[in-house]
């Protein structure tokens, strides 16, 4: 049972990784298209209409959708200096409590995200050149991060049974 979860945690992470990579790729190609249609005026083309809305749109999903991969992978930003020098167990509980922590982190991001959503989605309000409701790229973002939530809360339980286990890395698992 515990391995099929974790199985199904580290996919969703990379799933949600993946969909945030496709997101920064199509925030590249509407950069590009859009640069290259104002050079090309001349000839008749154009920039995109509304690119910097799409941008944000595309980024805003990005980011909220690698917190879950940087998450179970253990690859936030850490300093090691004093940590080194500690033994496995101190570590473990340095992990559990820093685990923990980033779990509330999240639990506070999704429900302020999801309050700002519902908030957008109440006002109507849209953006100003294309017109998208602005509930929209909220809604994207709050996908990423109901992702954190779940991933942050999975990973406290991996530390924890890596503490009752002695295990050196609570993260650890292989893809299948």
């Amino acid at each position: 049972m515990f391995e099929s979860i974790n199985i199904f945690m580290r996919r969703l992470a990379a799933l949600l990784a993946i969909l945030g990579g496709l997101a920064l790729i199509a925030v590249m190609l509407t950069t590009v298209a859009s640069v290259s249609g104002r050079a090309l005026i001349p000839i008749g083309l154009g920039p995109i209409r509304g690119d910097f809305e799409l941008v944000e749109l595309g980024i805003g999903f990005a980011v909220f959708a690698f917190l879950p991969w940087v998450q179970i992978n253990r690859q936030h930003a850490s300093v090691e200096i004093l940590t080194m020098h500690l033994g496995p167990r101190a570590n473990r509980i340095i992990d559990l409590v820093a685990d923990g922590l980033m779990a509330m982190v999240a639990i506070l991001l999704a429900w302020k995200h999801w309050q700002g959503t519902l908030d957008k989605l109440a006002y109507g309000e849209t953006t100003f050149i294309i017109q998208y409701p602005v509930w929209w790229a909220y809604a994207s973002g709050l996908v990423g991060a109901s992702g954190f939530v779940l991933i942050s809360i999975w990973c406290v339980f991996l530390s924890l049974r890596a503490l009752s286990n002695g295990q050196d890395q609570a993260h650890e698992g292989v893809m299948h």
